[in-house]
């Protein structure tokens, strides 16, 4: 785009720096040449995994969520904040220190934005299979949060029904599980690779 077409970036502006996220201001063009200031979240990016076990069950966390002030049903998931590090290498990383599982078989199950509209956070959630069990001398101990997470194998149709029920109200599971279901009618034949590019691709 040409300066000062629409949605041009004029100036840019950041707020608030924290250990994870910043906080921005950007003055922007409007498709009718007015400028208005849009207000949101920088943020690194995060991975998510699906795993299913030879019986159909996926694995399930149970998490302290601070903002939300309870403990949420979450997949394994972790943040893309170590420099240079590929989605797929964070998503094995997360399910070895969340899960305590390894997996051998990777696709990539879905890519998606967050909250488009207040943050840039873009997510890659992957189905991992064919997986086994971390040795204890090698099992990661979580601190905070992390520390004495339960971990429950949940029939793969009963986490749909938790999803559409409210039992599961962390929206990556909700899509992970919802696009795992989806997918699985033809043994995940119509699944990307693992490590397609990152970021995802703009949409056309």
């Amino acid at each position: 785009m040409t300066a000062g077409s629409p949605y041009d970036v004029l100036g840019s502006q950041v707020r608030f720096t924290g250990r994870v996220i910043s906080l921005v201001s950007d003055e922007v063009v409007m498709a009718d040449g007015s400028l208005a200031v849009r207000d949101y979240i920088r943020h690194p990016g995060a991975v998510g995994i699906v795993a299913l076990d030879d019986a159909g069950r996926v694995l399930l966390i149970h998490q302290y969520r601070h903002p939300v002030r309870q403990k949420l049903w979450e997949i394994p998931a972790g943040l893309l904040d170590v420099s240079g590090e590929p989605p797929l290498s964070a998503a094995r990383r997360e399910l070895h220190e969340e899960g305590a599982i390894t997996a051998d078989r990777w696709d990539l199950l879905l890519d998606t934005y967050n909250s488009p509209g207040s943050s840039d956070e873009a997510i890659r959630i992957f189905l991992a299979r064919d997986v086994h069990p971390v040795a204890d001398a090698d099992r990661y101990l979580g601190e905070a949060e992390e520390a004495g997470m339960e971990l429950r194998w949940v029939d793969l149709d009963a986490a749909v029904s938790w999803a559409m029920c409210g039992t599961i109200l962390n929206a990556m599971c909700s899509l992970g599980v919802l696009a795992a279901s989806l997918a699985r009618p033809d043994g995940f034949a119509a699944l990307g690779p693992a490590a397609s590019p990152w970021p995802p691709p703009v949409a056309p």
